[in-house]
């Protein structure tokens, strides 16, 4: 066998490290989120960090607009909001696009506030990429599995919460019960 047959045998034979995946359990079902370690380096750090030491278990998806995003990992099902680290540096120029299914950073009016909260785009929200003076919204990820799970939450009924004033809040609870890396 040649040299060159012998050396691309091996480099086939190579395990290919695998994206991050991140199994997301909620009492509506899984689903599966695929991290861009490549692109959005800080962002998944953040967001792995808070899977890891459990933070986003028994939270809720507190936000929830069909035909635009639904927004959780801030708050517990009796909407106390939960401990942060410091917040990250926005990354939306990374050239990933807030497109449907595909995972960003929430954040308040400052680009670099980023903490514990994500949403998840139901269709392309190309307003929230970064452009000119828009610092745009970071995606750091894309539900590569159970997106229908996602759209569910779109069909639960949504209201105002009058102890906090929070609007489309879920009327139902959609917990996410566990978050663990399965890959």
């Amino acid at each position: 066998m040649s040299r060159f047959l012998l050396a691309l045998c091996l480099l086939i034979a190579l395990p290919v490290s695998a994206a991050t995946q991140v199994l997301v359990t909620t009492n509506l079902g899984d689903f599966t989120i695929q991290l861009n370690e490549e692109k959005a380096p800080i962002s998944s750090k953040n967001f792995l960090r808070y899977v890891e030491e459990g933070n986003y278990n028994e939270t809720i998806f507190h936000r929830v607009i069909p035909g635009f995003m639904a927004q959780g990992g801030g708050f517990d099902k009796d909407m106390v909001k939960r401990p942060t680290h410091a917040p990250i540096k926005n990354e939306a120029s990374n050239g990933l696009k807030n497109d449907t299914a595909t995972v960003a950073m929430a954040r308040t009016q400052n680009p670099n506030s980023a903490t514990n909260q994500f949403f998840i785009n139901y269709k392309d929200n190309a307003f929230l990429n970064a452009a000119g003076n828009n610092p745009g919204y970071a995606v750091f990820g894309k539900v590569v599995k159970g997106f229908s799970v996602v759209q569910d939450m779109a069909k639960i009924p949504t209201g105002s919460n009058r102890a906090t004033g929070m609007q489309d809040v879920p009327q139902q609870p959609i917990i996410i019960e566990s978050m663990k890396v399965i890959k």
